[in-house]
């Protein structure tokens, strides 16, 4: 009876429309446009109305539509490692996945023209980097390398650039652009490690991540460093900025991510999603510290 109703569907589920947004994944770059404005030097009180749009740009609709454009078109690797997710399963039918993408994307373009000529331009490089990532012929999700770096950029470093450009009305400084840049590269890391759960999937159908060409010990470390080094240069830029404090406390929760990259170690595939849990906390935490850090620089 279920398998009959889902072949014959014609309009999605609602549930399923939702739920291809992945709201779990909108954090991040809500959480980067956040640690812009507060690096801005101008508070965020100031223009609540400013960051709560660019909040909800960065999160629900630019990642929620970089997330369903992922999965229209990851639906023949989504068919291999997860049948059941909605649109290999037929709970969003037809095309609907695509056109959901789509008007996502315009929906996030018209909202972006309400954040002036910084958030503007910052909304089509975040829709094109989304579109970049997943669709053929560019697909950069096909590298290992260039793909979780876009991504990366995007979650973090673009957000962040952007909150800090719509609160001042202007170019952020170099301080902004620096730090923003370094915690983007770090993220490659982080993406890394989430390409663990489509291992099976990816090796099917050609996506070359870092855990299928490295295999998942080598990509753990990688991964590791990748994520250890931006953050150790962040330390060192701090303390040469006049910011032992803050360059304390990003050391404090550096220690604690080696920690639990040392536990993670002990199996990395099976552990992959717990640090995507522990050590993503510690990681964005440090970010907030850091934009705290170079608020007084001159962040506008």
């Amino acid at each position: 009876m279920t398998d009959i109703s889902v072949q014959t569907r014609r309009l999605p589920e609602p549930a399923a429309m939702l739920s291809v947004l992945h709201p779990v994944t909108w954090f991040p770059p809500m959480w980067a446009y956040l640690c812009g404005t507060v690096s801005s030097g101008v508070s965020p009180l100031e223009k609540p109305g400013l960051v709560l749009l660019g909040i909800v740009l960065a999160g629900p609709v630019v990642c929620g539509m970089s997330q369903a454009a992922n999965d229209w078109c990851d639906r023949h690797v989504d068919a291999i490692n997860e049948p059941d997710r909605p649109i290999p399963s037929g709970r969003i039918p037809g095309r609907w996945g695509l056109y959901q993408a789509i008007v996502m994307s315009l929906l996030a373009l018209v909202i972006g023209w309400q954040l002036g000529p910084w958030g503007f331009v910052a909304t089509i490089l975040g829709v094109a980097a989304a579109w970049a990532y997943s669709a053929e012929p560019v697909r950069l999700k096909k590298s290992g390398i260039w793909g979780p770096g876009l991504v990366g950029l995007s979650y973090e470093s673009l957000p962040w650039f952007t909150g800090a450009a719509v609160l001042s009305a202007g170019a952020p400084s170099i301080y902004v652009v620096v730090i923003a840049l370094l915690y983007g590269i770090g993220a490659h890391g982080i993406m890394t490690l989430n390409d663990f759960k489509a291992l099976e999937g990816d090796k099917a159908t050609g996506v070359n991540s870092l855990p299928v060409t490295l295999g998942p010990e080598k990509a753990a470390w990688v991964a590791s460093i990748v994520m250890a080094i931006p953050q150790m240069v962040v330390i060192a830029l701090l303390w040469l900025w006049d910011r032992p404090w803050h360059a304390g406390g990003v050391t404090v929760v550096l220690l604690v991510q080696f920690w639990a990259m040392s536990v993670m170690m002990r199996d990395p595939k099976g552990k992959a999603p717990w640090y995507n849990g522990v050590g993503v906390v510690l990681y964005v935490s440090g970010m907030m510290m850091s934009a705290f850090a170079i608020r007084s620089l001159g962040g506008a």
